[in-house]
This record gives C-alpha cells, sequence and structure tokens, in this order.
C-alpha cells in the first residue's frame, strides 16, 4: 500500500483574488441585520431575491473575477486594453450571473465596483494599502471602454433625473465613500471591541449615511434617499448597531426603508468593496500563493 500524501491546494493569484471578492460578496449578503436588504432574516424590500440567489450569484462572478485579474496581471499597467478586457469579462461575468438567476439583477453594481478592485490590486501586489488600490481602479474605471453598450440603466435614468453620479462616479473618484466613511469605520468598531459583525454593519452605514444611493433615488426619490442618510447617521450618532439604542434606531430604519420600499443596493455594493479592500490591508491575498 501507499500512503496518500495531501497536498495543500496551492492558488495563483488571480485565482486568490477571485476568492476574496466573492468572499466579500457572501458575507454581504449574509450580514444581519440589514436595513430593507436581502439578509439571513429575508428580502427586505425586493420580491424577487433571497439569500440562496445571492449566495449563488456571487458564486456565478467567480471566473469572472480571475479572468480579470488575470488580465491585469499580463497587462501590468493601466492602460486602454486593459480597461476594455476588464469590461469585457465584467459583461462576460454579467451574462452568468443573469443565467444563474433567471435574469434577475443581483449584483451588477457590485461586478463593476469588485472587478476594478480586483484589477487594481493585481497591478501592483505589493502595494496594497488601500488608498493606492482605490486609486488604482479609479484611473482604470476613468478610461473609457469603447465596446460598452450603453442602455438606459436604473443609474442613468437618476443620473439624468437628479445629477446623483452613481457607481460610476464613485470608482472614477476612487470610492470615496469606501476609503473616507466605511473602511475607517469598520476599524474604528473593531477598536471599540464591538465585534465583527457589528463592525460591519457600522461600515454598511456610515457609507448609507454620506452615499447618493442611486437605488434608494430610483426607488423612493429624494424623500428615501434623505431617510436612509439620516436614519444611518442617527444609529452611528445613538453608539451604533452594537448598543442598544442603536439597534432600536437601526430597527426604526429598516422599517422606514421597508415603507418606502428603498433598498440600499449601491449602499451593499459599497460594503462589499469595503470588505475586500479590508482582506487585502490584512494581507489575506497572501495565503496559499503559486
Amino acid at each position: 500500500m501507499h500512503a496518500l500524501i495531501a497536498q495543500p491546494n496551492v492558488l495563483t493569484l488571480a485565482e486568490r483574488l477571485a476568492d476574496l471578492a466573492v468572499d466579500a460578496l457572501i458575507d454581504e449578503a449574509d450580514l444581519s441585520p440589514k436595513p430593507a436588504l436581502v439578509d439571513r432574516r429575508g428580502s427586505g424590500a425586493h420580491d424577487d431575491l433571497h439569500l440562496g440567489l445571492m449566495h449563488a450569484s456571487a458564486l456565478a462572478l467567480w471566473p469572472a473575477f480571475q479572468a480579470m485579474a488575470g488580465a491585469a496581471l499580463l497587462a501590468g499597467r493601466v492602460d486602454l486594453p486593459l480597461r476594455e478586457a476588464l469590461g469585457q469579462h465584467g459583461r462576460e461575468g454579467e451574462a452568468d450571473m443573469l443565467r444563474t438567476t433567471a435574469g434577475v439583477n443581483t449584483h451588477r453594481g457590485a461586478i463593476w465596483a469588485l472587478g476594478l478592485l480586483v484589477a487594481a490590486a493585481a497591478l501592483a501586489p505589493d502595494d496594497l494599502a488601500p488608498a493606492a488600490v482605490a486609486e488604482r481602479a479609479g484611473a482604470l474605471a476613468r478610461l473609457p471602454d469603447r465596446l460598452a453598450p450603453q442602455p438606459l440603466s436604473h443609474g442613468r435614468v437618476v443620473q439624468q433625473r437628479y445629477g446623483a453620479g452613481g457607481a460610476r462616479a464613485e470608482a472614477q473618484a476612487g470610492f470615496p465613500t469606501v476609503i473616507q466613511h466605511g473602511l475607517p469605520q469598520l476599524r474604528a468598531s473593531r477598536l471599540a471591541g464591538h465585534g465583527e459583525q457589528h463592525a460591519r454593519l457600522d461600515a454598511l452605514l456610515a457609507i448609507m449615511a454620506t452615499l447618493a444611493d442611486t437605488c434608494v433615488l430610483y426607488r423612493a426619490g429624494p424623500e428615501g434617499l434623505a431617510a436612509m442618510q439620516q436614519g444611518a447617521q442617527a444609529v452611528l450618532a445613538a453608539g451604533g448597531s452594537a448598543t442598544l439604542a442603536g439597534r432600536r434606531r437601526l430597527h426604526a430604519l429598516d422599517q422606514q426603508l421597508l415603507a418606502l420600499n428603498a433598498s440600499p443596493g449601491g449602499a451593499a455594493d459599497l460594503l462589499a468593496a469595503c470588505l475586500f479592500i479590508d482582506r487585502l490591508e490584512r494581507g489575506e491575498h497572501s495565503r496559499s500563493l503559486a
């Protein structure tokens, strides 16, 4: 008989970055209780989404994230061919998502945000400070994609109606909502000993308190956006999600957004981006590299 010697799986950098992106999406979906969003309690303000669908969608995006990281490793620099390759891989990922979800848009905004960040990380794996990763992602986002279709998406409708820049403007600016609000709150809540789930909820609330979320604007207009921003700030001002007063305000915010049918999907996408960047900063990309 020959003894079987177990060999650890050795992953390439592109594969590990894709793993981290999918992990971030699944952790965002699982986080509870999120106001008016899909989580472990239910479907929030959505009648076409549920947690299992969010998980399946996230897993379906792994090949696209791996391909985007691989394209960045091959290119080695921010340029137009890389930007257009990312766009093509992103559209292929969106098609995989829609096949998996039977046509339901679960993660279109997250494909854009995390795709750029995965590529930005792969471009300079020795320089993964959050601001540096976000700036490289912004440089990619500012390049045009000549092959991209121009559908009248919800984000474009809101941009025309209210002047909100949406996910594209956030990425082109280097993800300021994540770098200046989400990540600092995540760290502050951890340092305060609030526990990881509460720290992530507080990071989401910090994003919600400042973001002109086009998902909310499309569903509930300026009234819904004001309710989201003011309600999220009230939770943080009460001590955050780890305190009794904060939990009461979080419940009230959840009920208010549900009544308005206002689901902060843009904030959820940016929370996933925040969790991905946090994982990079903590060195999780370096495990099991080839």
